[in-house]
């Protein structure tokens, strides 16, 4: 009788997803050159820390539209099944293998209600810094 390769897909393993993303992929560089202090601090009158429901963190929804651009991702809704299998999108995000990912329509709420019009320009202008610093451009 042939020795088949078993299956595995059920096996219980410990994994270091850090350790299942290549040193060179785009979102480990876009990790290291990118400051996330100055978005809490420009979100933090759009979010109440004592009342309501606890809020989904706002860098990591500001994340999920930096995949979506940063891999031309048609959409919202795409990105987030993409996250669901990607490890490194999840890894980016800062998520387990088997956390729970913001729903797309958090993350279409908070750029079409809950943040400034003006924050995406923002945020790809301060990209755009960060990473010509990273090639020693200004």
């Amino acid at each position: 009788m042939e020795n088949w390769k078993k299956d595995s897909r059920k096996d219980i393993v410990m994994v270091d997803v850090d350790a299942l993303v290549p040193p060179d992929h785009l979102l480990r560089k876009v990790e290291r050159v990118m400051d996330y202090d100055w978005l809490y601090e420009r979100l933090s009158p759009y979010y109440c820390a004592d009342n309501g429901r606890p809020g989904t963190d706002p860098v990591v929804l500001i994340k999920m539209v930096l995949i979506q651009h940063l891999f031309g991702i048609a959409s919202l809704r795409q990105t987030y099944r993409d996250i669901q299998v990607n490890v490194a999108y999840r890894w980016f995000l800062g998520y387990s293998l088997l956390e729970e990912i913001p729903h797309f329509a958090t993350v279409s709420y908070a750029f079409c209600k809950r943040f400034p019009p003006e924050l995406s320009e923002e945020i790809f202008r301060k990209l755009q810094v960060q990473v010509g610093h990273l090639h020693g451009r200004t």
